[in-house]
């Protein structure tokens, strides 16, 4: 069954188009990467899922007994961000704030999702350090645990290795692989890398000059697929 179903979807600013009749569906326990060339339309299509931005046309739609409210979060960080001064514990937790509704403190059941989530993701050591002091690949673990208390279900995310050295970025993506295929949580991540996307996805959305949806093998059996694949660049 899907839990996202995007049908149409024309995107965009106003009246600036970046893509159109964009139609793809996310269902229970996918892993679902999105590639493309730069300024194709990847973000923007992901704020469009989240309900930040509407689309231009088309629609994006709920599964039966989904809501996008649901939905947990990992944005790609700004400097700014990286230097925020609050603890690890502060920033993990925040991550339950939409649990809350108008209730302005965090419950028991609030912390123990969040200490689940660290401990899942070994940061109950850095609990008291200071968010800005830690490495790049701390950070993503940190903010990936917030994202966590968000959902249940589906975690979007956004170039969730950028700026991380190759050791690092082979043990995110093993974490991101582990939440999938152990914890049963839908993935929905942008990438740049086509071999992570070919080596961990369950289906692949490229969009662009070209577009595509389907299975992984389906895509490296497509004209766009072997290109960018077999040495095409991102324009």
């Amino acid at each position: 069954m899907a839990l996202i179903t995007c049908r149409d979807l024309t995107l965009g600013y106003r009246d600036r188009e970046i893509v159109r009749g964009l139609s793809f569906s996310v269902g229970k326990g996918d892993y679902l990467c999105i590639v493309g060339e730069n300024g194709s339309g990847k973000t923007t299509l992901m704020r469009t899922i989240l309900g930040l931005i509407p689309p231009l046309g088309g629609s994006v739609e709920e599964g039966e007994g989904f809501s996008l409210r649901e939905i947990g979060y990992l944005p790609q960080q700004t400097v700014v961000q990286r230097d925020f001064p609050a603890s690890v514990w502060e920033v993990v937790l925040s991550g339950c704030a939409g649990r809350r509704g108008l209730i302005p403190f965090y419950g028991k059941e609030e912390k123990r999702t969040a200490l689940g989530n660290m401990e899942k993701l070994g940061l109950l050591p850095l609990k008291k350090r200071c968010y800005r002091e830690l490495s790049g690949g701390q950070q993503q673990r940190v903010l990936l645990a917030r994202a966590l208390c968000a959902t249940k279900r589906v975690l979007l995310l956004d170039e969730p290795v950028s700026g991380l050295d190759p050791v690092v970025t082979n043990e995110m993506y093993r974490i991101i692989e582990s939440l999938n295929r152990d914890d049963g949580i839908t993935v929905i991540m942008i990438s740049h890398d086509i071999a992570a996307a070919l080596k961990y996805a369950s289906h692949i959305l490229h969009i662009g000059d070209a577009v595509f949806f389907g299975t992984k093998e389906q895509y490296a059996a497509s004209g766009v697929g072997r290109y960018f694949s077999e040495g095409g660049e991102e324009k």
